[in-house]
């Protein structure tokens, strides 16, 4: 059966890794023409942007009238459409704020969800933040989108495990599908080649991407980088090492209180830079600097997909510093390892799944036999350092965590993650349609031998009581049709 998709979330030309990711999910499920009719966007805006296609509904974020509009549209043009609709929900708690324009406090995801159902949209919820501590209203958002949804989705295991333990929530509710990655075929983007035409043929190149704020860590991993330098390298080493970092701050952090954080932010790293002694400087463009005069080199532009790739392709390690530990999803990771490049991050989670594949870790450096990476402990720059040190002098290592890398990474391609969703949809789909639990249904009326013999169980073991989710035909026998009991006349 073909489905409709319609994606509510963010989207360029809005600067939003969220968007980025509904972009990316739109243009693999497009591919999929058997399967996908249209697709459409619900965007989630609060610059008054000019979209285009696929968006055709625009939602002004701090309006909760327009949230009300956008979900009325959402389910007329659901009722149009040749095909049933599935609306893809793309949520994260500072897009919703509460009517006072308070983020993080609304419930907008929950209400446009619960009017979906109401009119009979099968609805999914890709979450791109499980906490593990979540305050009262941060958890009974998460229980009541599970409630009101036929599902929600995540792309890393933990987070399951996570919802379960932490929310509640029944695993059946639960889908875990890996973030896309860009690259489809990195082997054509040749390292030297690439490096070449950016003036970093004779360079080891250390990377940072995406767009800067204080939570990025920055700080510690200029610092962990003047600590290699310093302590690893001979002048004459120094020459053919840079560390780049490349993006801009975001808008919405460049303007917030005229601008004051921003300015404080930039204020400590050049503070860090001058006490360790670092060599930098700020470009637009990366052919406009000599990269041999230079330590560190912040390019700062909003990337485009062609710089993205590039950069990707000409990277040697990619540093990724966050203190953020909670973070379960994170596109710059997702396509360093599609691209067969080994990265250094501290221990979040998506990190520690996708390098580490959830193996038991203790504080300091981490490097397991078969990762895809270096796990390093938040804020502490002489761990990076070490990283650095162990992954510069031993290549061979180095290009076997490639190798491992891009083996994990080709299975993260956008085509497989949208191909999963769209598994996933026909599952449930059908999953309504099934008659299930209508069979004769045995109630113990005697103690049992047998019963005794299985551990932490006792004769009087009732089964476990279902949460009433609203996802299709409920489980449950017809009464006179349990074994030994007599249907009132």
């Amino acid at each position: 059966m073909r489905h409709n998709i319609r994606i509510v979330s963010t989207y360029p030309p809005r600067r939003c890794g969220i968007g980025t990711f509904a972009r990316d999910l739109a243009t693999a499920l497009a591919h999929f023409t058997g399967e996908v009719g249209t697709i459409r966007v619900a965007a989630i805006d609060r610059e008054g942007l000019r979209y285009d296609l696929p968006v055709d509904v625009v939602i002004n974020q701090y309006d909760p009238e327009s949230w009300a509009d956008a979900t009325q549209a959402i389910i007329a043009r659901a009722s149009e459409g040749e095909h049933p609709t599935v609306v893809l929900l793309q949520h994260e708690y500072g897009l919703d704020p509460d009517a006072q324009g308070r983020d993080g406090e609304g419930d907008h995801f929950v209400e446009l969800a619960q009017a979906c159902a109401k009119a009979g949209l099968m609805r999914l919820v890709y979450l791109h933040t499980v906490l593990d501590e979540p305050g009262d209203l941060q958890r009974a958002v998460l229980q009541r989108l599970a409630c009101c949804t036929d599902g929600l989705v995540v792309t890393t295991e933990s987070a399951i495990d996570t919802l379960v333990r932490v929310y509640g929530i029944e695993r059946e509710k639960l889908k875990h599908i890996d973030h896309g990655i860009r690259m489809e075929h990195p082997s054509q983007y040749d390292r030297l080649t690439i490096k070449e035409s950016l003036g970093l043929k004779r360079f080891f190149l250390a990377t940072t991407i995406g767009m800067l704020s204080p939570d990025k860590g920055i700080q510690y991993s200029l610092e962990g980088y003047a600590q290699f330098v310093r302590e690893a390298l001979t002048e004459r080493q120094r020459e053919h090492f840079v560390y780049l970092i490349a993006g801009c701050c975001h808008p919405e952090f460049v303007k917030a209180d005229n601008g004051m954080p921003y300015r404080e932010y930039w204020d400590l790293l050049s503070e860090t830079m001058e006490r360790t002694g670092l060599q930098w400087c700020r470009i637009r463009a990366l052919h406009s600097v000599d990269f041999a005069r230079h330590d560190v080199v912040f390019l700062e532009t909003f990337l485009d997909e062609s710089t993205l790739i590039q950069l990707y392709a000409a990277t040697d390690v990619m540093l990724l510093p966050y203190l953020n530990l909670q973070q379960i999803s994170s596109g710059i990771l997702a396509d360093t390892l599609g691209s067969g490049r080994v990265a250094v991050a501290t221990k979040f989670k998506y990190a520690v799944e996708l390098i580490h594949s959830n193996k038991r870790w203790g504080p300091g450096m981490v490097i397991g036999r078969h990762a895809r990476g270096v796990l390093v402990d938040p804020a502490q720059p002489a761990q990076i350092a070490e990283a650095l040190d162990f992954l510069v002098f031993n290549r061979r290592r180095r290009l076997q965590m490639e190798r491992q890398a891009h083996q994990r990474g080709y299975q993260m391609r956008w085509q497989n993650s949208a191909w999963a969703i769209l598994q996933h949809v026909g599952f449930l789909h059908q999953q309504k349609s099934l008659l299930i639990g209508r069979g004769v249904d045995f109630r113990r009326e005697r103690p049992s031998v047998l019963q005794k013999k299985r551990p932490g169980t006792t004769v009087s073991e009732k089964p476990a009581s279902r949460v009433p989710y609203d996802i299709g035909v409920t489980d449950v026998p017809r009464p006179h049709e349990r074994y030994g009991r007599t249907p009132k006349e």
